[in-house]
């Protein structure tokens, strides 16, 4: 279902795991501040709402979007974060910088996750416009960074259940 049909902050939120002795990493692209500290605050006030605890959420700066898969990786690669939440910006433009860069960044991310085997959550908002932008980071559409912690604890859930061999039925 396409963005102009739904807000993205409503999701689904019965049976959602205990993530108070989670650890959770959410990285930050300082390219396009006014839509990105809006994603990061959609992010860390979702996942505190949900349970997670304030002491155990660690932010990352990272210079733009395409730097989020490289300090998710170093993120990641730690014992002691369980997810990690990489979010920022590419607008459209007026040349295709967002077409190799989109595709890096949801490439790569997919990769860290795939490699550590923890939920690395692709939170990049690739909008025409600024405008788009700005509807997406708490604007009509909801915030995406609300979106990106949902999926975190979600993932989370799954992977627990799958761990316990309960998960058919629950989220399939």
């Amino acid at each position: 279902m396409s963005s102009a049909d739904k807000n993205l902050s409503v999701f689904k939120t019965e049976d959602l795991p205990d993530i108070s002795n989670k650890r959770f990493a959410i990285l930050v692209a300082e390219w396009n501040t006014e839509v990105t500290e809006k994603l990061f605050e959609g992010a860390y006030q979702t996942l505190v709402a949900y349970g997670a605890k304030a002491e155990n959420i660690e932010r990352g700066n990272v210079p733009g979007s395409f730097e989020l898969t490289l300090g998710s990786q170093w993120f990641a690669q730690r014992d002691d974060i369980d997810a990690v939440i990489a979010l920022g910006v590419v607008i459209q433009g007026e040349t295709k910088h967002n077409d190799y860069i989109n595709h890096a960044v949801s490439q790569g991310i997919t990769n860290v996750s795939l490699k550590t085997n923890k939920p690395v959550i692709f939170g990049v908002l690739t909008p025409n416009t600024m405008e788009q932008a700005v509807d997406r980071a708490g604007g009509i559409h909801g915030n995406k960074g609300d979106e990106a912690a949902m999926t975190a604890i979600k993932m989370l859930g799954l992977y627990s259940q799958i761990a316990q061999g309960i998960a058919y039925g629950k989220y399939f």
